[in-house]
């Protein structure tokens, strides 16, 4: 069945997201979760999307982004879309010919990506995917925790440390609904975490590239740190509703909502704010953010009506790429 989650910002409601497939495929165990394509890649380190056989360029809608980010640090932004990854590469869209995944909870690291979500009508995957690795754009899925029980929605990864924080939305074999968990080996083993003061409703989640005592979360409320790994939790904004939170190296970066779309950059060694210039936009707001970790003045990020912007000089100037879904 398809669901549709929404989230109110004063006032204005925004469609997040289709929340699995239309038609779902049965549960069933495979063992080894790992779907072989045409060509394997290591680590992501191809030097053009283009050249590459698993993906093909891409003119069409670009609908239920789940997720953002420079998978593989290889200077691409890729898009978790409900029908597989999305990427845009030096000005041109590609989009994966197989594993077209409804990709929930992606999270992009320096050597490829965590998802969730369910699986495409192309895949052998269980449904729904449990947390799946991929070190290769996708081309190879593996099976990292819980497959063919749940489905993470609010789910983070450190872009460097791979560590994963998360909610549990319902009961599976290791975990609780609706408590909060932390793994520091790549979802091997897992710790709850009391996640004191995060009592609201939530939409985002985010872990620090390199350290694990940082976290945060956006919220109906606002925006949420935590610096001794999700023990507790301190809202940080001093208005307006949290609508998506990033880390980098230095401080977190985080979007809010309080009838004008804003978003702010806070140092993690004194603290101190400052605002990131938005482009113009009319009832709408930062969902999904990204930076380029090998220029920190390349930022892209989803608005909650379907546009992408994309900018070159930290925010000076921002083209909108993709306008309501549509590829401009």
């Amino acid at each position: 069945m398809k669901k549709i989650c929404l989230f109110a910002v004063i006032g204005l409601t925004f469609s997040l997201a289709a929340c699995g497939q239309a038609e779902e495929k049965d549960t069933k165990d495979t063992g080894q979760s790992e779907v072989q394509t045409d060509e394997q890649e290591n680590g992501g380190e191809e030097t053009s999307i283009s050249s590459n056989s698993f993906f093909e360029v891409f003119d069409g809608k670009i609908d239920h982004i789940h997720g953002v980010g420079y998978a593989g640090n290889q200077g691409k932004v890729y898009f978790a879309a409900h029908d597989g990854l999305k990427v845009y590469d030096n000005g041109k869209w590609f989009k994966t010919k197989k594993e077209n995944n409804d990709y929930m909870g992606f999270n992009a690291t320096q050597d490829g990506f965590y998802s969730s979500g369910h699986p495409g009508n192309d895949s052998k995957l269980p449904n729904p995917l449990g947390i799946q690795y991929s070190p290769d754009n996708g081309q190879t899925l593996e099976k990292k925790a819980l497959e063919g029980e749940t489905d993470f929605h609010l789910m983070g990864a450190g872009y460097e440390n791979s560590v994963i924080f998360l909610m549990n939305p319902q009961e599976n074999s290791i975990m609780d609904t609706g408590k909060f968990y932390l793994s520091e080996d790549k979802a091997k083993t897992w710790k709850e975490v009391a996640a004191n003061g995060l009592e609201d409703t939530l939409l985002s989640l985010s872990v620090h590239p390199n350290n694990a005592d940082y976290l945060a979360a956006s919220g109906q409320q606002g925006i949420y740190l935590s610096n001794n790994k999700g023990e507790s939790f301190e809202r940080i904004s001093k208005s307006g509703q949290g609508t998506s939170v990033f880390f980098t190296n230095e401080g977190l970066i985080y979007g809010t909502y309080d009838g004008t779309a804003k978003l702010t950059k806070l140092s993690l060694t004194d603290e101190t704010e400052e605002e990131i210039a938005l482009p113009k936009m009319k009832e709408d707001a930062v969902m999904y953010f990204a930076q380029n970790p090998k220029n920190e003045q390349e930022l892209t990020f989803v608005s909650f009506n379907g546009d992408i912007y994309h900018t070159a000089d930290g925010g000076n100037n921002w083209d909108r790429i993709v306008e309501a879904g549509s590829i401009r």
